[in-house]
């Protein structure tokens, strides 16, 4: 029977990791991405290991991250800059696997299944995608092997930043039980501060319980979802949709977002991140899919077919929120959001065009002529600041 292998690749601190790299004088020192603290509602989006040492988090409001971090070197992102990087790191993955599943900008599912007579065992081919990685773009991955997709998401996380660490099959168990609780991917800060309540504060305490008894006090879902993955199976379900079909990202928050205006920028985020990948796949669709995940693991999806392709990110963020609104419960704990455009088809352009043009053509335009001089002059980085956000 062929053994599986799924390599979890990370890239450390992107965005501040990108600043540092562009600008050396921002080496080792506090790299804050996401806005300046006097800006309206700004939070972070990325920060580097030297800012994450006050306490500093991706979600976190700038004002906060001020008073932890004083001296911060605060910032506004560079998407397109981002988005360059990210496409280069993604083609050396696919360098070492027909099967790159990427999760978000920095991150992706590596299948190294069957590949061992090409590049030889898996944990060797792990360390030489690191060392391209490096080489080519002067950025560090951590990267974790494991037989399941869980377990490597996990074991991505512990050495960074430019870890590697394998669990091999049939450790996936013992390696569960060795971690501390906070390292239990998925369970946010109220998600352990229930467990810690019913008197579990470590991986074998929920080990030791049964499923119905999990089941009992936090859900279906939760409870489900602790029994498995305490035990090392595979219990994320993580987008796979083919290529042709749906291209996707989504972002897991380490802790649970109820703030509306902090939610809707990382939909900005995504929406960014799947339009850029659209662009560069030269495909697009009609159908918009948000997906959410809420604090007790309980996802929903809800989508949307619309009369015309998606033209710009600024559209497909505005579909994002509409779609975001109808569905989301207001007050509850999100720790995942994710985003598709599926159905997709080749070329960027609808078959039939709209009879009155309402400014989007230009945005397109705009945008396409950004995108076309960026990928010719790599030192040409433009950014788009967010409009204020109706909450009405």
């Amino acid at each position: 029977m062929q053994r599986n292998f799924f390599l979890h690749v990370d890239l450390d601190a992107f965005f501040a990791s990108v600043e540092q790299l562009d600008n050396p004088e921002y080496r080792n020192k506090p790299v804050i991405v996401g806005g300046f603290p006097g800006d309206r509602r700004s939070v972070v989006s990325t920060c580097s290991y030297e800012a994450r040492r006050y306490g500093v988090h991706s979600a976190m409001p700038t004002v906060k991250a001020k008073k932890l971090c004083p001296n911060g070197i605060f910032l506004r992102g560079r998407m397109k800059r981002y988005h360059e990087i990210s496409y280069q790191v993604m083609s050396i993955f696919k360098d070492f696997s027909p099967d790159v599943q990427q999760m978000s900008v920095d991150e992706a599912f590596i299948d190294l299944t069957g590949t061992e007579k090409l590049f030889g065992p898996p944990e060797e081919t792990a360390l030489k995608l690191k060392e391209r990685v490096r080489t080519e773009t002067g950025l560090t991955v951590s990267a974790g092997l494991a037989a399941n997709r869980y377990v490597a998401k996990i074991a991505s996380g512990i050495s960074k930043p430019d870890g590697f660490f394998q669990v091999k099959e049939g450790e996936e168990e013992d390696f569960m039980l060795s971690l501390p609780l906070d390292k239990l991917w998925g369970a946010g800060t109220k998600t352990r501060q229930r467990l810690n309540s019913f008197g579990f504060f470590t991986m074998k305490d929920i080990h030791r319980a049964s499923i119905s008894t999990l089941t009992t006090l936090f859900g279906s879902h939760a409870g489900n979802f602790l029994y498995n993955a305490v035990r090392g199976k595979d219990v994320e379900t993580f987008s796979n949709e083919a290529k042709s079909h749906s291209i996707s990202a989504e972002q897991t928050f380490p802790f649970d977002l109820t703030d509306t205006y902090i939610i809707e920028t990382e939909l900005l985020e995504l929406s960014y991140d799947v339009f850029f990948r659209l662009l560069k796949e030269n495909c697009n669709g009609k159908t918009v899919q948000v997906k959410i995940r809420y604090e007790d693991f309980i996802t929903v999806t809800v989508s949307g077919t619309y009369p015309r392709n998606v033209s710009t990110s600024d559209d497909l963020f505005e579909k994002a929120c509409g779609l975001f609104r109808k569905k989301y419960e207001a007050g509850r704990g999100i720790r995942l959001l994710g985003l598709a455009v599926q159905n997709l088809s080749r070329g960027m352009e609808d078959s039939q065009g709209e009879l009155f043009d309402f400014g989007e053509e230009k945005k397109k335009a705009v945008e396409k002529a950004v995108y076309s001089m960026q990928k010719k002059d790599k030192s040409l980085h433009v950014r788009k600041a967010r409009n204020l956000i109706n909450k009405n």
